[in-house]
């Protein structure tokens, strides 16, 4: 695994799966009789892990577990979003947002946005790494790994490639 010498290894591609598929259990536990669940992945990392917990959950269960991408700029989230941006039904569902970090809860709940007008039967947060740093009212349901951080740290994620893992900066 390529490694700078400025990143700290926080969890190996293995011990990333195995977390990965702890959630979908948890997810599959808390759900249990639901048909079908919306796992809303923010932007591009989050869309990521919605799409690898949604296979692990297909794979466990018979939950049918569809996959949406909140389209979201992450440096930016009050910028809005397209009036369209989720244009699925989502009456009586459980939608489940996911993202890859979760620091100080802005973008998670900026990614609510969409959802708010829709009559869905619940909103669930699920989120590979929680640094705890909230400064919004958000609280995973779902999370991989709590890591204690500074604010001065970041939080690198990699789902795919030679080098996947998490990593601190």
């Amino acid at each position: 695994m390529a490694v700078s010498t400025d990143q700290i290894v926080v969890l190996t591609s293995a011990q990333m799966d195995q977390k990965i598929r702890r959630m979908a259990y948890e997810i599959y536990e808390s759900n249990y009789g639901t048909n079908e669940l919306i796992l809303a992945g923010i932007c591009e990392q989050g869309e990521s892990l919605a799409k690898k917990l949604a296979a692990i959950l297909e794979e466990i269960s018979t939950i049918k577990a569809q996959v949406i991408m909140v389209p979201l700029d992450k440096k930016n989230p009050s910028n809005p979003m397209p009036e369209d941006s989720i244009s699925l039904n989502l009456t009586n569902k459980v939608v489940v947002m996911v993202d890859d970090v979760l620091n100080t809860g802005k973008t998670l709940a900026y990614s609510l946005k969409p959802f708010l007008d829709k009559k869905i039967k619940r909103i669930e947060v699920a989120v590979l790494v929680n640094r705890s740093h909230t400064a919004f009212p958000i609280s995973p349901q779902y999370t991989g790994y709590e890591l204690s951080t500074t604010l001065s740290e970041h939080i690198v994620v990699k789902m795919t490639g030679k080098d996947k893992g998490v990593y601190l900066t």
